[in-house]
């Protein structure tokens, strides 16, 4: 069913998604001023660089402080943010408006008669870092950040999107750590260890994690 708009800006039928590609998202973000890295179940899966599961969305993580250049970025597109989180809808995100800090994720399409295809994480920075939104202990160089396929895609580094996936994992969460655990370097390693025992102390994971050394 598609989505039905209200006339206060919101949507109560969310309708279909069809996501792009991660190679789709890139062309679309080509020409972005702005950084950008995939995310999600995807980022785990360009990292690992064999597909091995469904996807039901396309996330791309992208910077709070950069929402005007995202937002003129997707002029021509249908943008929805989930304000407030969680309520089970969504509301129309018009052009110059801010975002405010409650938001993290806007729901993008091409127009209105079209499925959903992109949604947009919008995470905190602190000059060079990247903060975590849960947690502003939780820090990683904005160079660290991410990596790039051979292809030139990036993507968020999987020691960063597993701490995101461990906040209440699922059967599709434990295999993308099944996927990824043996890949990681010690420093990526060490960071998700440090930054579950700081937010999570006594997660499952960490178990797991303490058999391959720290650093």
């Amino acid at each position: 069913m598609w989505a039905v708009t209200s006339t206060n800006g919101t949507v109560s039928v969310r309708g279909p998604w069809d996501p792009l590609s991660p190679e789709k998202a890139a062309a679309l973000l080509a020409e972005a001023e702005f950084p950008w890295w995939i995310a999600g179940g995807y980022a785990i899966e360009l990292a690992v660089d064999v597909p091995y599961r469904e996807h039901s969305d396309l996330d791309v993580l992208v910077l709070r402080r950069d929402q005007a250049l995202v937002r003129r970025h997707f002029e021509a597109w249908d943008l929805f943010s989930a304000d407030p989180p969680g309520a089970g809808s969504l509301r129309v995100w018009p052009v110059g408006e801010d975002l405010p800090n409650r938001v993290h994720d806007v729901w993008c399409r091409p127009s209105p008669d079209q499925p959903w295809s992109v949604q947009l994480m919008f995470d905190e920075a602190d000059g060079g870092e990247w903060v975590s939104r849960r947690d502003a202990r939780v820090r990683r160089p904005l160079a660290q950040l991410g990596r790039a396929t051979s292809t030139g895609i990036p993507y968020l580094s999987p020691e960063v999107q597993l701490f995101y996936k461990a906040k209440d994992v699922r059967a599709k969460d434990e295999l993308d750590f099944e996927r990824t655990l043996l890949l990681l370097d010690a420093d990526q390693r060490g960071w998700l260890v440090d930054a579950l025992e700081m937010t999570m102390p006594g997660h499952a994971w960490l178990t797991r994690l303490s058999t391959l050394g720290r650093r």
